[in-house]
């Protein structure tokens, strides 16, 4: 199959690259998608996707890695991005991108700069596009301009808490549950509110003090989880062990990071090992939901697949000694060894 001149260019650049192209936009991109623009990049890694597309035995490697869910970007062009508020300009974006690789001749072009023009064709204002435009340019990337075009750029019509303004999901995320009158004077049995699709007006669970996001996800019984996604053993956080030994429960923190406890040891390495590429900040936006305590409202995005993937494709290596886990973890340990 041919390529473009377009296909060609972007494909010069490494994940790290990409990466360093989306940091140095981040001032411009407006707070509501600031978080959200990262997470994307860390549900769909450029490295894994070139490993997985390079590897001899490319369902022998998806099987090594215990791949579980939809990890392909081509299965989802148009929808990957619903948790950003951009996706609502995603049809507008994307034909921008296709007009722009049509007339693309300058190779030499900065990656951010092309970005910035991308995001500068759509009438609306360029904080709220240069997020999508990012993620846009990145799908087209990996799925080729011809899948590229014949995505059909459908949305639907925002619901939920991504139905309001950008700087009132800001607002909304920022907030916690009322404690009543006296609320400032509990010290425990304070009760907060985890939302995990921001798309859903009733997507929501409650979270006591100090609890782990997993384990107060796993209260909520209210609907049949696994029938939705056979990962969800408990709730609607994918979870397999509770013991960050098999990396299901992994999620991006679109608002509220501040308000969960801060990465420790084990954590910080099991990210690693499973290619998550957690950022090291005290307390990040990628998280495992198993270990992340939280002591406030959290707004978090789930990712629609897991796996183990960083020993092998970033070269990452434990070095903790893994708690006791459940069979099936156990199983995954012994498989990525």
């Amino acid at each position: 199959m041919t390529t473009t001149n377009f296909e060609n260019y972007l494909t010069k650049f490494s994940e790290a690259d990409w990466l360093a192209a989306v940091e140095r936009l981040l001032p411009a991109i407006h707070e509501v998608d600031r978080n959200a623009t990262q997470i994307w990049f860390r549900f769909f890694p450029l490295a894994l996707f070139r490993f997985l597309e390079s590897a001899e035995d490319r369902a022998k490697a998806i099987q090594k890695f215990v791949m579980q869910g939809d990890f392909e970007l081509k299965n989802q062009i148009d929808s990957s991005h619903e948790f950003l508020y951009g996706h609502r300009h995603w049809k507008e974006v994307k034909t921008a991108i296709e007009t722009y690789a049509e007339s693309f001749k300058d190779e030499t072009a900065d990656l951010s700069k092309v970005i910035e023009d991308v995001a500068s064709a759509v009438k609306a204002d360029k904080s709220l596009t240069l997020g999508i435009s990012a993620i846009g340019l990145m799908t087209l990337n990996q799925v080729g301009l011809e899948a590229f075009k014949n995505a059909k750029g459908d949305i639907e019509k925002p619901k939920g808490v991504l139905a309001k303004s950008p700087d009132q999901i800001v607002a909304e995320r920022a907030k916690d549950d009322s404690q009543g009158i006296f609320g400032f004077l509990k010290t425990v049995n304070k009760n907060f509110t985890v939302t995990w699709d921001e798309t859903k007006s009733n997507a929501k669970f409650p979270l006591i003090n100090d609890e782990e996001l997993a384990t107060a996800a796993a209260k909520d019984q209210s609907q049949d989880w696994k029938a939705q996604d056979k990962r969800c053993w408990e709730g609607v956080i994918p979870v397999e062990c509770r013991s960050a030994s098999c990396g299901t429960c992994w999620v991006g923190v679109l608002g509220g990071q501040e308000k969960l406890a801060e990465v420790q040891r084990l954590e910080r390495k099991q990210m690693k090992v499973f290619g998550y590429n957690q950022p090291d900040d005290a307390k990040p936006f990628m998280r495992l939901a198993c270990q992340a305590k939280a002591h406030g409202n959290v707004s978090l995005v789930i990712p629609r697949w897991n796996g183990v993937f960083g020993k092998k494709v970033y070269n990452n290596v434990a070095e903790v000694e893994l708690k006791p886990a459940t069979t099936s973890a156990k199983k995954l340990r012994e498989t990525v060894k």
